[in-house]
């Protein structure tokens, strides 16, 4: 989908679902299971979007953390890296 307006036919179903063709769940990032949002508009219009993810940053500190090891530093970290790369491990 490019960025000019691009003008798309959806088909209400029996129970009220609609399907969004792949060119436009592409243009979203959608993907299955993926959640959308959708807000009313003035007019009959609506606008849906990809829904941003939930949490804050700050939730994912301390979730590597296992009792009985003690934390590594960075400098360790990248040691540790450069020699899974050079075979060493």
């Amino acid at each position: 989908m490019s960025a000019s307006f691009e003008e798309t036919t959806l088909t209400v179903g029996l129970q009220g679902q609609i399907a969004l063709p792949n060119d436009v769940l592409q243009y979203l990032g959608a993907q299955a299971g993926s959640k959308l949002v959708g807000r009313k508009l003035p007019n009959g219009r609506v606008e849906i979007q990809l829904a941003r993810p939930e949490g804050r940053i700050a939730d994912a500190f301390g979730m590597l953390k296992r009792e009985g090891q003690r934390p590594i530093s960075i400098d360790e970290m990248n040691e540790i890296i450069e020699r899974g790369w050079a075979g060493e491990l």
